[in-house]
């Protein structure tokens, strides 16, 4: 029986419509998710959309738009980012309309220990972009570091809050020992510097006027609405039926080999602490691995509407293409920083990776094989084998790492051999024997089928149209087609605002 594989990205809050930094985790987890069924995996891979945010309530009223239609429209804006980054998620659920999610949520609540839960009033000072209460020591120069220059909110109500103080110790253990994994190995110890330094407890509702009567109400007390991390938290287990038991939940949750949660820096709390102490709390499976991403910084400064550098990623799909734009989203973030976008750097790597380097190598070798009619199977040779081989170690090792960038990396150092190989060994030569071409082109298109397998999980279209251009005739008869232009070089003419 293959082995499960579960995967999730965060569910954005959909105040406003999706940025380039969106698509970098989306593309993330979707090349996860494709390699891991490229292997044989059992993948399940989950998005979706956080429509209770207090911030969206908001955003609809200064829009003079009914909250509802406001998140209807929203969601609908990147479910469509999705696919035009062709993301291959199986599921997307969305907290404010599916019956799945609101009564999962009210039932993982239910679920929690009585003494865990208890209702207080409070006041404090309150971070709309975080959606949390701070403490002094949250901050920065009076401001939240995550969300400089915007006016924390005095706030003061009655409200349910977890005993979060409860599971310090039990948390400490599971991060320590890596039963619950976070990767990388700073983000872990970011949070076990952050245990030990003592758990505040923290609010999970909020009164139904300040949520302005949109959420999911608590249990029993429908003067409240469930805090946005306690309900959208939620959703990696109700979008899989936990609130039915269902077949699902049981496959991929409770009985689940790999249990993958992508998330941004900035929510690293949330999903590290706040979520394994509510599963806990309630008796349910933890998730295995938590991969922490960095930002993606506009000239090294983080994407924010305020400082007006927001760039629309539909407006980079448009102009390159969707395999550019997940190329240069994975390849520019490393695993344990933040990368920075810019279109001087997009259309560099474009032109150098993509166009010179895949490209002309698939462009070079399809051209010269359909010259040559079909080609016969031949013997390998063996350093050809040996980087192929090697690179395909890599790329595995990497994607086990999480290093997405490096997995890339490692199949461009499979394209610069491939380079050189037909250079080294000029198949277009006169003083060659036609024998002895074929023998070249055949190794050559066996190094690009091998790349063409690597890609797939991260620019599917490139590589689909490379393997529909290598064709076997039969068992040993190899036939190769021209191919039209993968990656057409950016000119001065085309390039945006640098000429």
């Amino acid at each position: 029986m293959a082995k499960t594989f579960y995967i999730s990205t965060s569910i954005p809050y959909v105040n406003a419509a999706p940025h380039i930094g969106h698509a970098l985790e989306f593309v993330q987890a979707d090349s996860l998710a494709r390699f891991a069924r490229q292997y044989g995996k059992d993948v399940f891979f989950l998005s979706g959309t956080d429509d209770n945010a207090l911030k969206n309530s908001q955003a609809a009223e200064v829009a003079g738009v009914p909250v509802k239609k406001w998140v209807d429209n929203h969601s609908a804006i990147f479910q469509k980012l999705l696919a035009e980054l062709n993301i291959s998620n199986d599921d997307f659920i969305r907290t404010s309309s599916e019956k799945r999610h609101i009564l999962g949520a009210q039932k993982l609540w239910s679920s929690c220990r009585q003494e865990d839960i208890y209702k207080k009033k409070y006041s404090g000072l309150y971070c709309l972009g975080c959606e949390e209460f701070k403490q002094e020591k949250d901050l920065t120069d009076n401001e939240c570091p995550e969300h400089p220059g915007k006016k924390l909110e005095l706030v003061e109500e009655e409200n349910y809050f977890f005993k979060l103080s409860n599971y310090q110790k039990q948390l400490e253990e599971i991060i320590s020992t890596d039963k619950l994994k976070i990767i990388p190995e700073s983000r872990k110890n970011e949070m076990l510097s952050f245990i030990k330094s003592g758990l505040d407890d923290f609010s999970i509702s909020r009164s139904r006027e300040r949520a302005k009567d949109w959420g999911v109400f608590v249990p029993g007390d429908d003067d409240q609405i469930m805090y946005v991390w306690f309900d959208a938290l939620a959703n990696y287990i109700t979008a899989l039926d936990y609130a039915d038991d269902g077949e699902k939940f049981n496959k991929y949750w409770v009985r689940g080999d790999e249990i993958i949660h992508i998330i941004g820096k900035g929510i690293n709390r949330f999903h590290s602490i706040y979520w394994p102490a509510m599963l806990l709390s309630a008796g349910v499976t933890l998730p295995k691995t938590i991969f922490i991403h960095g930002y993606l910084t506009i000239g090294g400064q983080k994407i924010s509407k305020t400082l007006g550098n927001v760039i629309d990623p539909f407006e980079v799909i448009k102009k390159y293409g969707s395999d550019a734009t997940r190329y240069f989203l994975l390849r520019e973030t490393p695993s344990d920083g933040d990368g920075d976008f810019s279109y001087a750097k997009f259309e560099e790597r474009y032109n150098a990776d993509l166009a010179n380097g895949l490209g002309n190598f698939a462009s070079r070798v399809l051209t010269l094989g359909e010259k040559l009619g079909k080609l016969a199977a031949v013997e390998i040779d063996q350093k050809t084998a040996d980087a192929i081989e090697s690179a395909r170690k890599l790329v595995t090792d990497r994607i086990t790492d999480f290093k997405i960038h490096d997995a890339l990396a490692a199949i461009w150092e499979l394209i610069s051999y491939g380079d050189k190989y037909v250079n080294d060994h000029k198949p277009w030569s006169a003083d060659l024997a036609e024998v002895e071409k074929q023998k070249i082109i055949f190794n050559a298109a066996i190094i690009l089928d091998n790349i063409s397998a690597l890609l797939q999980s991260f620019l599917p279209v490139a590589a689909d149209k490379i393997t529909s251009s290598i064709c076997w005739a039969s068992d040993d008869i190899l036939e190769l087609r021209k191919l039209e232009i993968l990656f057409p070089r950016l000119d001065s003419q085309n390039m945006h605002g640098l000429h």
